[in-house]
């Protein structure tokens, strides 16, 4: 080393670990003070502060003689050292595997030890290890940086703790010479930080190079500790202090770029000095040209992992950290994300760029030129086999042509705002878009994404929220005489903004990419803002609101990476229809998501009283258990918002098995919020019909669904049929059906001597009436079937327009109890024999139907005569049927029958719907 490089922190103070330098000098010993000679390279980094001028001069003078001696020393070790350099050969190529440990790799003592047995057990030739600062340690010399500038005199205190972490962290690791070793040069480099941080502490400020200086020191000890660990166990080993290496130039932005030309000779020299199987290097830390201690600023460990690569052309750098490896998706935002087996270094680079948890772009740019491998490990786990980053001939053909394999991963960046440059007179005209962003040059802020139409109306870019008000003043006084004329309309700030990148180097050979990517978006309700896309197809990014982000990201996704339909439920109403929906779901999931790729996941259960939630599906082989066990306060709006936003899936389905009037009532909010609605409920659909009207208009003008199917002909396909009908070109011109299964087991067994009462009684006990028959008899409920036909054949009916003849006994319909009128009910026995005899005499039966005339225009529910050869006449049990006569149909109805009653159809015919909504939603048929 010149005499005129700096001193380096690693041996300021310590004069025998200078290169060539006798090891018994005493010559330079500085404890409270710092080398003259470092201190003149620093000086000029100084800001204009007189505190800054401090007097080192009658201690350079107390040591010229000695100093002289050293240079000389120095001088004659360079010469012998450029004469070794022409003669060594630094060996390279694969021989070599590099490894990189970040700061939670060597967080504890523990840890620490296990990063030796990882080294000394990998097999490599050669290995190099790149180490960072133990865990929280760079943040403590910054904020011991903080400290001195504000004149904190705490700053002392922070720095023994300093002090204290590293020295009980080596107590526990080394012993002998090497802890004493170790021990010494620790207490001497704090004694330079003192005096270096008292320096900052009185001219109240730092310069980068002071700050650098400091920051580093985290990497120079547990480099060392390290190196004296894995050398304990018969490891060939030497540690490397990376400023003696590695040259960067810094480029301003806080970056740096590398000079490979420069450090490929310092690495000679170094390997010259110091050859060894193993050698433990400080990530973060390097130098200038000028020998002047520098960072590679933030992920720095990584970068050096890097550039080590390069330089001795490794086979693979390892770059060990706490996850798995690089996850589909931020794994905090989406649950299900996958760790991914192979990405290309493009790949890699466009997910940092967008700021996934990956590599910082920089890190890749000196492997790719030697096509190294990347690959990124799980200390803590080490069965998983990471992530491989390498080149994309390495993996295409891991992978069959397909969608999904053509997107590897999404990435998001917030707290963006866009701007959006617009006018008529910028179309045409040269120059527009160079003063635009020379402009946003001016103020110092971060363009992240462009956007502009063919038409050069407008051009629209995504910057930092917090840099936005500073863009749109400059370009408004930019473009001040512009916009006065009228050539230019306006410039535009959309704050609260958000960016989505789908990121895959595949994308540019598979159709549809952007159809698959844009038709997730548009079924999870998410708008759009602008739409960025290079040719090179690497990456397509769209922005979004802030709020819809996360549910943009889960959607797409899903998209690709779960089941085309993967689908959250919320059940409302498990009782007898919805329990026996959720087992029926329980017993078909499987099948489903095998055979027809339908992912179904009960994401919350709720009664009246308690719901049970879940964030990743709830068991349904033991729902009723767990509904009991960890069962909370029910609360409508909580279960929704957790069904809908509290999971990765972008799907939500409400299936309302109630026949509640309050349930329903929210099915308007629910579609208008993305949420899609399936129900047996017929309150909705035959409640006021303004309400009816809106909530049909809503649902034709967005890509929510809502189906019913199970509120007329419970598991019959009676509404799908009149649709299909209807939007055919058929024109309906009569409805009637016997639509109650109730009704229709009372009138098919309502035979030769039985009495009536009996009957009811009979179905009552079979579970075919409601809990008060009364319900079924009054004929409400087939009213209600009737108005929803009446709807959905074009008639604008409300309920109280439908005249229903009741089969309740006038003086029972204010019965105090459903058993008190099953008691007063034989009293009418006699009167409904009469009207079974007349009815047998002339040849026909009874049978409790209900109308709709299209033609007429209205609807009518009553007991009716049929002739014994009538389709309507040859039921049995609880049997429904419907007849259509339309204008295809008119000489023979088209007839539907079948079961009309009971649990097990009813959540039959809402299953249906479900895998309905699954097929819209993209399901193979």
């Amino acid at each position: 080393m010149a005499l005129s490089s700096p001193i380096s922190p690693s041996f300021l103070g310590n004069p025998s670990s200078l290169p060539g330098a006798n090891r018994n000098a005493k010559t330079i010993v500085v404890s409270n003070q710092i080398s003259n000679n470092w201190v003149s390279k620093i000086r000029p980094f100084c800001p204009p502060n007189p505190f800054c001028s401090i007097d080192f001069s009658s201690h350079s003078r107390r040591r010229n003689l000695s100093m002289n001696k050293i240079v000389a020393s120095v001088t004659s070790a360079d010469v012998l050292l450029d004469e070794a350099v022409e003669k060594s050969q630094l060996p390279k190529g694969d021989m070599w595997s590099i490894h990189k440990f970040g700061g939670t790799c060597v967080g504890t003592s523990d840890r620490i030890r296990n990063v030796a047995e990882i080294i000394v057990k990998d097999e490599s030739e050669k290995k190099l290890v790149v180490v960072s600062a133990m865990s929280k340690v760079t943040d403590m010399m910054y904020d011991l940086i903080h400290r001195a500038e504000s004149r904190d005199d705490s700053y002392v205190t922070a720095l023994d703790a300093v002090l204290e972490k590293h020295k009980q962290t080596a107590l526990d690791l080394l012993g002998g010479d090497d802890l004493a070793s170790f021990l010494s040069r620790l207490h001497d480099d704090i004694n330079n930080l003192k005096a270096m941080l008292r320096a900052i502490y009185i001219a109240g400020h730092a310069t980068e190079s002071f700050s650098d200086f400091v920051v580093g020191h985290g990497e120079l000890w547990s480099a060392q500790m390290l190196a004296a660990l894995v050398r304990k166990s018969g490891v060939d080993c030497n540690w490397m202090d990376t400023r003696k290496v590695l040259i960067v130039n810094p480029t301003g932005s806080n970056q740096v770029d590398p000079d490979y030309l420069e450090s490929g000779k310092r690495l000679e020299k170094w390997y010259s000095e110091s050859p060894s199987e193993t050698i433990i290097a400080t990530g973060f830390i390097a130098s200038t040209p000028q020998d002047i201690p520098t960072t590679l600023k933030r992920d720095g460990s990584d970068f050096s992992a890097a550039i080590m690569g390069a330089l001795f052309k490794a086979h693979q750098v390892t770059i060990w950290t706490d996850v798995d490896g690089v996850y589909s998706a931020d794994p905090r935002k989406v649950s299900e994300a996958v760790i991914l087996k192979t990405l290309s270094y493009q790949e890699a680079w466009e997910m940092s760029y967008f700021g996934a948890n990956v590599l910082h772009p920089r890190t890749i740019i000196p492997v790719m030129r030697y096509g190294i491998p990347i690959i990124i490990r799980n200390i803590f786990n080490l069965s998983a086999p990471g992530t491989m980053i390498c080149r994309s001939a390495e993996y295409e053909n891991e992978n069959a042509w397909n969608l999904e394999s053509s997107v590897k991963g999404f990435a998001t960046i917030d707290n963006l705002a866009l701007v959006n440059v617009e006018g008529t007179g910028m179309a045409g005209v040269p120059g527009t878009a160079s003063g635009i962003f020379g402009a946003v040059k001016d103020v110092g802020a971060n363009v992240i994404m462009i956007s502009q139409a063919s038409s050069e109306h407008s051009v629209c870019f995504a910057v930092p929220e917090k840099e936005v008000k500073a863009v749109a003043q400059a370009l408004e006084s930019r473009f001040r005489q512009a916009l006065d004329a009228g050539r230019l309309s306006q410039v535009a700030v959309i704050p609260n903004c958000s960016i989505l990148a789908a990121v895959g180097q595949k994308m540019a050979s598979t159709p549809g990419v952007s159809a698959t990517l844009f038709n997730a978006l548009a079924k999870a309700n998410i708008n759009v803002r602008a739409i960025a896309q290079g040719c090179s197809e690497y990456n397509i990014t769209v922005v979004v609101r802030r709020e819809d982000c996360i549910k943009a990201l889960r959607a797409v996704h899903s998209r690709f990476y779960l089941s085309r339909t993967t689908i959250a439920m919320g059940i409302i109403g498990p009782g007898l229809i919805g329990g026996t929906l959720l087992d029926q779901l329980r017993d078909q999931a499987a099948v489903l998501k095998e055979k027809f790729n339908i992912d179904l996941r009960v994401m919350g259960i709720t009664g009246s009283r308690k719901m049970l939630l879940s964030d990743k599906g709830i068991d349904l082989s033991r729902w009723r258990e767990l509904k009991i066990e960890e069962g909370e306060r029910a609360e409508m709006e909580k279960f929704v918002q957790h069904v809908h936003w509290n999971h990765f899936i972008p799907n939500t389905v409400l299936v309302d098995c109630t026949a509640d009037s309050y349930v329903a009532s929210h099915y308007y909010e629910w579609l208008r919020r993305g949420i899609h609605v399936v129900t047996p409920n017929k309150k909705a659909n035959s409640g006021p019909l303004e309400q009816y009207l809106k909530l049909r208009a809503l649902q034709r003008q967005s890509y929510t669904h809502y189906f019913y199917e199970a509120t007329v002909g419970a598991g019959l396909p009676i509404i799908s049929t009149l649709q299909g009908l209807r939007e055919t070109g058929d024109k309906i011109l009569k409805i009637e059906g016997i639509f109650s299964g109730t009704l229709s087991f009372i009138f098919n067994n309502f035979t030769g001597s039985r009495a009536f009462s009996e009957v009811v009684k009979e179905a009552k006990e079979a579970g075919y009436t409601e809990p008060d028959p009364r319900d079924d008899l009054s004929g409400t409920d087939v009213a209600r079937k009737v108005i929803i036909l009446a709807r959905e054949s074009g008639l604008r009916l409300e309920l109280s327009d439908i005249p229903v003849e009741s089969l309740v006994p006038e003086p029972l319909r204010a019965s105090a109890s459903a058993e008190e009128f099953m008691q007063q009910l034989p009293q009418y026995d006699q009167d409904w024999a009469k009207k079974r005899q007349l009815t047998e005499e002339s040849g026909e039966v009874l049978r409790y139907v209900g109308v709709v005339d299209v033609v007429k225009q209205k609807g009518t529910v009553e007991l009716h005569k049929y002739s014994k050869d009538h389709p309507f006449a040859q039921l049995s049990g609880s049997d429904n049927i419907i007849a259509f006569t339309t204008e295809r149909y008119r000489n023979q109805p088209l007839i539907i029958r079948g079961p009309g009653a009971g649990a097990e159809v009813t959540a039959g015919g809402v299953f249906s719907d479900i895998l309905r909504l699954a097929s819209y939603l993209g399901a193979p048929s």
